[in-house]
């Protein structure tokens, strides 16, 4: 009788085993999936540009935020798209929305207002390109170049490409997340945030 509990219990552990071996390579395979896609550069011709909104203070965008516009700006002024969008609305309590501190940036470094559309309302990554899409509809635009941090450009091209845009992405290739620490800490985030989608879309 206890050789055949051992056994059992021996063949319970076993599984256990397993199936905890297969957890870990779907998550090394989901955070390998999301670093290179952050690591490979779509840029190309598109109809317009989205800069994914980051933190700003008061007037001036975070480091985060200005390295994603200044990205923009250089795929604008390269030629592969001639408008940009920027996104990202108000903190609590700010004076400026993420996409006005955006839009002053850039019209400081030559580019014309006509250029530039913005949007005022959104907090998220998935309200960004909700609005942002909202505006190519309005434009009758159809591709995108959307740019944000490397790290986070899977989860914004899933959420884009959902939403029907034709989206490519372009990763700044100056992002301040750059420590170990920093990138564990923007991975890890990212890795959640991709199996939280996949829930809220299968509901």
């Amino acid at each position: 009788m206890s050789r055949r509990r051992d056994r059992k219990r021996r063949g319970v552990l076993g599984w256990a085993w397993r199936l905890l071996l297969l957890l870990v390579l779907w998550l090394v395979g989901v955070a390998s999936y999301i670093v290179w896609v952050g690591e490979r550069d779509q840029a190309a011709p598109a109809d317009v540009i989205i800069v994914l909104g980051a933190a700003a203070y008061d007037r001036n965008p975070s480091p985060v935020f200005k390295e994603r516009i200044r990205h923009g700006i250089d795929l604008y002024q390269r030629g592969l798209a001639k408008q940009l969008i920027f996104t990202g609305g108000f903190g609590n309590g700010a004076r400026f929305s993420e996409s006005q501190v955006a839009r002053s940036y850039a019209l400081k470094r030559g580019v014309p207002p006509q250029a530039i559309l913005i949007e005022t309302e959104s907090r998220t990554t998935r309200q960004n390109l909700q609005q942002a899409a909202a505006l190519m509809k309005t434009h009758n635009f159809k591709r995108a170049l959307i740019v944000s941090d490397p790290l986070h450009m899977a989860r914004a091209l899933r959420l884009a490409r959902a939403m029907g845009i034709d989206a490519l992405g372009s990763s700044t290739p100056t992002s301040r997340f750059r420590s170990f620490e920093t990138r564990k800490r923007f991975l890890l985030q990212e890795v959640y945030f991709f199996h939280r989608d996949l829930f809220v879309e299968s509901r």
